[in-house]
């Protein structure tokens, strides 16, 4: 089995030596990644042959060639999208495509026809010398064609080359995507097993060597970096950059290692120079957040990466089953080390764990307890189960409607307690007070000046009532010129003899809406002894004036 993975190995390195020259132009090699490489060659698995080999070639490549290194179907399943350069061509890059290689998941589908087809944009195929390498163990499943693909590249291209290793391919799938090397002048060397390897290896060391390059020219010394300092931050480990939505916050460091001055605050990709010295770096996305020490010492650049070890929680809150969206929702997000408010349609980076998520409509609140991972969305419906009632007064049943934003609304619950009290629940003031209401029996206590009245309703999750509550009762404006307070009592005394009091104003004007009955209206002057008193009759939805003199 190590022959196996050595030939393999050296296929693809005499290809890079011979037939297509990486010293001579630039070099995407693909790797297919799908989820059929797990298949065993004489027991070991594909992708790890592949990986081996790769990791020997590389270690044999001139350090001056610019090599990169594309993979599909190695981050989501059934995806025909899943393509991503991961090592842009350039010198020096053995180590990161060996790194990539070895912590590459091989789990999708097989869009090889695209793959070759980005590869070659990126090497900008239409202006300069490029060559792709292909090494796949499956035919296309994307829907793409490999052999018109070939013939595109090669009309188009300056001089573009695609050679394929069929890795495992049988004679007959191998036919079908030979075209691709063979329409753009590439070889196509069938690796389906250990012999066939063999002979496809004969072949290629026939092959005449090139002549040796003359000595390049001593390198200019490399320019100076425009940047210094370029961070980059993910939600979680190995996942994509976060470029938009994020923020970065640069402190001095002070002498305990503590926060000092702030030196900047930027948002999005950072590309930036600082002086030499001791920095705090926080990298963020909304709650989520990474801290970091670094020192910059001059003629060094700094690209130190910020792992959030966040997700993101998407909460729509719904009134009731089936309601629209609910806009005046409050948002409540507890999470490991801190909590945040949201309102409406919420959503929100936090830290990964656990996650309590209350919702507020009105007087109803429902928590829910969500676990969230490091890279995770969460999208989540919260029902509150709460019922609308939409309150006004009116003079009379069928009256006048009272639109005075004087007007109170209290919503108690029907039942009392022992000591005759009820729980209070919401208040509101003026027409149209509205009220989210879980399902319950309750009373609106509506207060307008002296009139106050008590009106039974019940409530169900969903409801949307329309409660009009009756004051009975009218207006009553009394004037007493020159007088010290105005008092108005109820007309009828109890057994001392005396009246109730209902209401006292100080000045010689006053208007109030009071329930429909008689009473007397009493003018107080500053004298003692010369309070002047009226009685006066009050019907509802009317409005009644006096003078008091």
């Amino acid at each position: 089995m190590a022959g196996l993975a050595r030939s393999v190995a050296a296929a693809i390195l005499l290809l890079s030596m011979t037939t297509l020259g990486f010293a001579a132009n630039k070099v995407i090699i693909i790797l297919d990644a799908s989820g059929s490489m797990w298949a065993q060659i004489d027991g070991k698995p594909k992708l790890e042959i592949a990986r081996e080999s790769l990791r020997t070639v590389l270690q044999s490549v001139p350090a001056d060639d610019e090599i990169g290194f594309m993979a599909y179907g190695h981050r989501t399943k059934g995806s025909c999208d899943d393509i991503e350069l991961i090592v842009p061509p350039q010198a020096g890059s053995a180590s990161a495509i060996s790194t990539a290689a070895d912590s590459m998941k091989f789990l999708g589908k097989t869009p090889l026809t695209a793959a070759v087809k980005q590869a070659a944009e990126a090497l900008k195929y239409t202006e300069d010398k490029a060559t792709v390498v292909l090494i796949t163990d499956g035919l296309e499943t994307c829907g793409g064609d490999p052999c018109a693909l070939g013939k595109e590249l090669k009309e188009t291209g300056v001089d573009f080359t695609a050679d394929v290793v069929g890795f495992g391919l049988t004679a007959d799938e191998g036919k079908q995507i030979a075209c691709l090397a063979e329409n753009t002048g590439g070889k196509y060397i069938q690796a389906s097993d250990e012999k066939a390897l063999q002979q496809a290896l004969v072949e290629t060391v026939a092959a005449p060597a090139p002549a040796p390059e003359p000595a390049p020219a001593p390198a200019p010394e490399p320019a100076k970096p425009e940047f210094n300092f370029m961070p980059s931050v993910v939600m979680a480990e190995g996942g994509d950059p976060i470029t938009d939505g994020n923020a970065w916050e640069i402190y001095k460091a002070a002498a305990d290692g503590s926060r000092g001055d702030q030196v900047m605050t930027e948002y999005g990709e950072l590309k930036t120079n600082l002086e030499p010295g001791d920095y705090i770096v926080v990298g963020r996305d909304d709650e989520a957040r990474s801290e970091q020490k670094i020192r910059i010492e001059a003629g060094q650049v700094y690209k130190p990466l910020f792992t959030l070890n966040g997700g993101t929680l998407v909460v729509h809150p719904h009134a009731s089953q089936g309601s629209e969206l609910s806009g005046e929702a409050r948002v409540d997000f507890a999470y490991p080390g801190g909590s945040t408010t949201h309102y409406g349609d919420a959503k929100a980076t936090v830290p990964a764990g656990e996650q309590k998520v209350t919702v507020q409509i009105g007087a109803g609140t429902v928590t829910e307890t969500i676990q969230l991972a490091a890279g995770q969305t969460v999208e989540k419906d919260v029902v509150v189960g709460v019922g609308h009632a939409l309150l006004n007064a009116y003079y009379t049943a069928g009256g006048d409607k009272a639109e005075n934003s004087g007007i109170g609304f209290e919503i108690v619950k029907a039942k009392k307690k022992i000591d005759g009290s009820r729980e209070s629940v919401e208040h509101s003031y003026g027409p149209d007070s509205k009220f989210w209401l879980p399902p319950d029996d309750y009373v609106a206590l509506t207060t307008f000046d002296i009139a106050v009245v008590e009106q039974p309703f019940s409530i169900k999750a969903g409801d949307n009532q329309d409660i009009k509550v009756t004051l009975d009762a009218g207006v009553l404006a009394m004037s007493a010129p020159g007088a010290y307070s105005i008092e108005v009592f109820s007309s009828k005394k109890d057994i001392e003899g005396k009246r109730m009091s209902l209401g006292l104003s100080y000045g010689d004007s006053w208007q109030q809406t009071i329930p429909a009955g008689d009473y007397v209206v009493v003018r107080h002057a500053s004298d003692q002894g010369q309070d002047k008193e009226m009685p006066v009759t009050i019907k509802a939805g009317e409005r009644t004036e006096i003078t008091v003199q």
